[in-house]
Order: structure tokens, then C-alpha cells, then sequence
């Protein structure tokens, strides 16, 4: 098992706690440990046993620089905004779980289509690993601002459904060996 790296807050830093859901804040010098730093978040424990999420725009309060988004090609044809989209999706974890929500199986569907002002509105149809998950909104959220932030994206409509149920058959073969499942 790797290090767990241990901080004090730099500032008041807002949090969502796991796996609930529910907004916070963790004061300056609050004492945390990071359990999983994947994607552009952080999940940290607290030094009282609670699991919160810190996004990755207040990395600076962990002492850590912001990450950029990486695109996987410039153009903004709707076929190029596509490949972008599932590429980036690729940063977005559930903060739970050590996998990328694409490798998880829990997006079912990108597409992107050209609108009359020469942009692409995309559409997303994804599920959660639970129907009453506490942190959907929040990875809802994570996709579409990921998304939002792409170039040649207009317009994103993130919809989260539940039929087919997830089912960790839907995960790829990749994810199945980082989890030991495989």
C-alpha cells in the first residue's frame, strides 16, 4: 500500500463530503490525509475519519498546483470534439473508486453535433454505480464542466440514467485488473 500523504490547509477550502454528498468547509490548518489523487480532484480523509472531496481548483489548499485540461486534438469538428469529450471524461473519478468513470462503464453515451453558430452541442447519457449514490450530482457536474471546458463545445447536456442498471460487467477489462476483479 502507498504513503499516505498527510497536509495542513493553507486556507478554507470547500468540500463535499462522501459518500453523502453534502457541501462544506474544512478550516486552514485542518490536518487531512490524501487518500486518492486521480483526475483533477482530491479525496482526503479528515483527522476525524470523515471522507470529502476537494476539487481540484482548490488544490492550492493542499499545497498542490491546479491542473490543466488536456485536449487529445485542437480541431472542433463535431467527429474531433467527440474523441476530445471521451478523453477527458477519462479525468473524471468517483471519488471512491480508483478508476476513471469511462473504464468503469458508466458512461454510455457522446455524442456531438454541429450547431448553427458553428459550435457543437454534446450530449451525454451516463449511470452511477448505484441508483441512490450520494456523489452523482457531483460527477454529473464533474463531466459537464470537464466537457464545457473543451474547445468547439457550445453546449453540454449531462443525462443521468438508470436503465440499463450498472453492473461491474460494464467495466472494461482494464479496470477490472486495477480493482482485482480480474
Amino acid at each position: 500500500m502507498a504513503e499516505r500523504e498527510v497536509i495542513f490547509l493553507t486556507r478554507d477550502v470547500n468540500i463535499v463530503t462522501i459518500p453523502d454528498g453534502h457541501h462544506g468547509v474544512l478550516n486552514m490548518g485542518q490536518e487531512v490525509t490524501i487518500h486518492q489523487a486521480l483526475g483533477n480532484n482530491y479525496t482526503v480523509v479528515t483527522d476525524y475519519g470523515h471522507m470529502v472531496r476537494i476539487a481540484g481548483i482548490d488544490a492550492d489548499a493542499l499545497g498542490k498546483e491546479v491542473k490543466q485540461v488536456q485536449t487529445l486534438v485542437d480541431e472542433t469538428d463535431s467527429q474531433a470534439v467527440e474523441k476530445n469529450c471521451w478523453e477527458v471524461m477519462k479525468t473524471v473519478y468517483d471519488p471512491e473508486i480508483p478508476v476513471n468513470i469511462v473504464e468503469l462503464g458508466l458512461v454510455y453515451l457522446c455524442s456531438a453535433t454541429p450547431n448553427s453558430e458553428g459550435g457543437n452541442d454534446v450530449h451525454i447519457q451516463m449511470t452511477l454505480t448505484a441508483p441512490g449514490c450520494g456523489m452523482g450530482p457531483v460527477i454529473q457536474s464533474d463531466v459537464e464542466k470537464c466537457v464545457r471546458a473543451l474547445p468547439g463545445v457550445a453546449s453540454v447536456n449531462v443525462e443521468v440514467v438508470l436503465d440499463p442498471p450498472w453492473s461491474r460487467e460494464m467495466m472494461s477489462e482494464v479496470a477490472q485488473v486495477q480493482l482485482g476483479l480480474f
